[in-house]
Order: structure tokens, then C-alpha cells, then sequence
């Protein structure tokens, strides 16, 4: 045990004195840790009571938290498909949540499309995701396929937490959509025999990847499952919850608990390793909180997972870059997931090989740039033929037969419909939204909901022969 003590000492220190030689002007390295269907108010730093979270609040408190930080959409495929890109998914057809396909190459993130780790291994970043895919489970659409060098975790839209549900070998045994919860989780292509719970096995690969790639620059795409159904937690969490009497909330606060020590070990690991000031960490959720099936809170929006109301799109959303950016500030200015993407190609000086719709964040934040980073700030539900616009304070929601426009200035739970009476701004964010809808292709795939229907239309999707 001492020796091991002493070899890490050696290690760490060895980094460290490397790590300071590093010049402030190395491309920085880059760190995104996702949420999945966290509510808008399950943080401390957006004032979370019930639910302490330490090591995510020391994000906002070394850095900046967005208080009108938005997802380009309001369930988890298309968000992260987003995300990942830096363009509306809707201008590439990625418009529905994904159904688990193996067999089919169209369902999931097109390959005409640069993820920001193709991005960044152009620009001669290590990367890797950990954690939550769902941007396509046949073999040309896998992590390892998109430009990540590592890759811990399962592809399917969501993923049971104890290892002894993981009773599938691989998604070859897999014979209906839920099966993908059940398979033994991926590293790279090789299933592993995993033993911790999920949240805690994901935190660690995540410190571990760090650790080994601290000599160059990186690339982590942290995306927790949690606090995604099912419902699923350790006594070592849900004990810290005693005043908590609500089960469901109970069991999701310590599900959130869980994920606040995996970003505390993270954060830790930077500091001891010296590279805070040469690190952005990006912390945000999928989506808004799906308040009945998970006991979310997305108060004081109004809405939850799959609303154009706020509590779909707008999520908790904070940046640390220590030394770089300010810390312990609030900035009010509308952004969103996207400008992720933007902000990583300008520090890593690296050209998107796709127009893009984010915006570099940095020089908002630096002061360097004034004003807003967006003038407006769109997003479409195909399915539900919804559509919203957010334009400085302004939010339009257009459905069928139906519109609803609010001043999210004023009024940030959306409890007052001004369609009636501001005509004139109701045309002209009608006019820009019309524009925008011109830009977009129909889906690409038929998405979650019809997971019946592919099924008929596709006999062989889970058949003993896949491989």
C-alpha cells in the first residue's frame, strides 16, 4: 500500500511540474459533463434547498453560470445531436429520439456531420465519451466511428444502473427497444464485465481518462445516464436524504447526489494535476426535467421534458475556465448548447467543416465582446408541429390553431399569453421563425414513437444473426 501511495505521489507531482510548463496559450483542454432529465432547479447554484450538489456548484462558483442557458431541443436524442454538432439537428434531419436499430445505418447521427470530436482530433486533441451514446448503435455510427478515441459506456437511449440487470452480452440478444438497457457495458468495441453502479463506474473512467491523458490536449464527453429512469440508487446515497418523504424524489436526489461526487472527484483531479487554468468544464443537462416520471423540479419555469415552455429547453448550465473567464458571475444573456461547439473550434483554432449556429462564448465573457451572443434562439417539434422563437426577452410558441407569445423578462414562468395584444411584435417573430423553418430538412427517421410501426416495416431489426 505504501508503495503504491509513493508511486502516485511520484505521478502526480511528475504532472504537475509538467502541467506548469504548459503555456496559457496551449489549446486548452475540454470537458463536457451532461445530465440526463435533471431539473432546472435541482442545483445549488439555481438555488436547489433539497438537493445539495458541491462539486457542480464549485463549476458556477469558479466560473459562470447561464442563467438562460438552453438545448436545441426538449428530449435527449435530438439535443445531443445538437450538441455534439453545433448546428440545429433539424437541418440534418435528426429531429425524433432514436429507436435502438442495430441492422440500420440511417438511424442516428448522419455522417455528413462533424461531431466536435472530429473536430477536435483535427486540431490534435485526445477524445473520449463516457457514458450515454444514442446517436446510433450500428456499427458505422458508434463513438469510435465518430471521431472518438475512447469510448466507456452503452449506446442506447438510456441503461439499467446495477450490474446484475446487465444480463445481455451485447445488443446481437437484444429482441425489443428496452433490450439496450440490459447489455454489458462497451469499452470501445469490447463488452466489459462491470461491477459498480453505473453512475460511479462512469465517474471513475472519467477521473481515469484525465489522469492518462494529462500529457496532451483532451477532449471528455461526460454523459451521465442519471438521473434518466429508471429509478435506481445505493443506500450510500439515499441515506444522505433523510427529511426527504417523497420516494420518487427521494431516490432521484440521491441519483443526483451521485453524480455530484463523480464532478467533485473530477474537479479534484484537475486542481491535483494543475490543469484548472488550462481546462474549460462545461456542466449542463439534456433537457428539462421530466417532472412525473422522475420527481423533478423545473420550478419556477413552467413545463417539463418535451414542452417549448421553459422547463423543456431551458436546463442548469455553468462554465468554469479558472483564470480565463470570470468566476462567480451570472450571465443573463439567452445561449445555447450549440455555442458549445463554436467555442471549442475558436480555442482550439480549428475551422468546423459545417456552417455552425453557435457563437465562441469566451469574449461575452471576457468583456471583449458586448451585448448578446444570439439575436434569436429557434427550435422545431416536427412531430407535434411546434415551433418556438426566443428574440431578446420575447418567446413566441406557434402549434396548430394556437399561439402563445410571453416576455420572459417580466414573466419567466410563462403565466401570461400576450398573442392578443402585441401584434406587431407576434408578425415580426412569426416573419424570422417562417425563415427559419425554409433551412430545415423533414426526418430522417421514423423516432421513438413509432417504435410499433418500425418494427412492422423492418422484420429483421432484432434477429439471431445480427452481429
Amino acid at each position: 500500500m505504501k508503495k503504491y501511495q509513493l508511486l502516485l505521489v511520484v505521478f502526480l507531482t511528475t504532472i504537475t511540474a509538467w502541467s506548469q510548463s504548459r503555456l496559457s496559450t496551449d489549446k486548452p483542454n475540454i470537458i463536457i459533463i451532461l445530465t440526463d432529465d435533471q431539473g432546472y432547479a435541482d442545483v445549488g447554484f439555481n438555488g436547489s434547498k433539497d438537493i445539495p450538489t458541491p462539486g457542480i456548484d464549485q463549476i458556477a462558483k469558479n466560473g459562470v453560470v447561464f442563467s438562460s442557458g438552453y438545448v436545441s431541443f426538449a428530449v435527449c436524442g435530438p439535443s445531443r445531436a445538437g450538441l455534439i454538432t453545433g448546428r440545429y439537428q433539424d437541418r440534418f434531419g435528426f429531429s425524433r429520439n432514436p429507436l435502438l436499430a442495430p441492422k440500420d445505418s440511417t438511424m442516428g447521427l448522419p455522417l455528413t456531420e462533424e461531431t466536435m470530436a472530429d473536430l477536435l482530433k483535427r486540431a490534435g486533441y485526445r477524445t473520449g465519451v463516457i457514458g450515454k451514446w444514442h446517436l446510433g448503435a450500428h456499427p458505422s455510427l458508434v463513438p469510435n466511428k465518430r471521431g472518438f478515441d475512447e469510448f466507456y459506456g452503452f449506446l442506447s437511449g438510456g441503461h439499467q444502473y446495477f450490474p446484475e440487470k446487465w444480463d445481455l452480452q451485447d445488443l446481437s440478444e437484444a429482441r425489443n427497444q428496452w433490450d439496450g438497457y440490459r447489455t454489458k457495458l462497451l469499452k470501445n468495441y469490447e463488452r466489459v464485465n462491470e461491477e459498480e453502479y453505473l453512475t460511479d463506474a462512469l465517474s471513475r473512467e472519467a477521473v481515469d481518462f484525465v489522469k492518462r491523458n494529462a500529457f496532451q490536449p483532451f477532449f471528455l464527453y461526460l454523459a451521465y445516464n442519471a438521473p434518466h429512469a429508471p429509478m435506481q440508487t445505493t443506500g450510500k446515497y439515499l441515506s444522505r436524504f433523510p427529511d426527504i418523504k417523497d420516494e420518487k424524489r427521494k431516490t432521484y436526489a440521491s441519483m443526483v447526489s451521485a453524480v455530484d461526487d463523480g464532478v467533485g472527484e473530477l474537479l479534484e483531479m484537475l486542481k491535483n494535476l494543475n490543469l484548472e487554468e488550462n481546462t474549460l468544464v462545461f456542466f449542463l443537462s439534456d433537457n428539462g426535467g421530466p417532472t412525473k416520471d422522475n420527481a423533478s423540479s423545473n420550478l419556477p419555469l413552467r413545463g417539463f421534458k418535451g414542452d417549448f415552455f421553459e422547463g423543456g429547453i431551458r436546463v442548469p448550465f455553468a462554465l468554469q475556465w479558472k483564470g480565463q473567464i470570470p468566476s462567480g458571475v451570472r450571465f443573463d444573456a439567452p445561449v445555447i448548447s450549440l455555442d458549445i461547439f463554436a467555442t471549442a473550434a475558436a480555442l482550439a483554432n480549428v475551422q468546423p467543416k459545417n456552417e455552425i449556429d453557435g457563437v465562441n462564448l469566451v469574449p461575452f465573457l471576457t468583456g471583449e465582446k458586448v451585448g448578446n451572443p444570439h439575436q434569436d434562439l429557434y427550435w422545431r417539434n416536427f412531430n407535434a408541429n411546434r415551433f418556438a422563437i426566443r428574440s431578446a426577452g420575447s418567446k413566441l410558441i406557434e402549434e396548430p390553431k394556437k399561439a402563445l407569445l410571453f416576455d420572459l423578462s417580466a414573466d419567466i414562468s410563462e403565466s401570461r399569453n400576450l398573442f392578443s395584444i402585441q401584434e406587431s411584435l407576434t408578425q415580426n417573430l412569426t416573419g424570422k421563425l417562417n425563415a427559419w423553418k425554409k433551412q430545415l430538412k423533414d426526418p430522417l427517421f421514423l423516432g421513438l414513437e413509432a417504435d410499433e410501426e418500425y418494427s412492422r416495416l423492418h422484420p429483421d431489426r432484432f434477429t439471431p444473426d445480427h452481429k
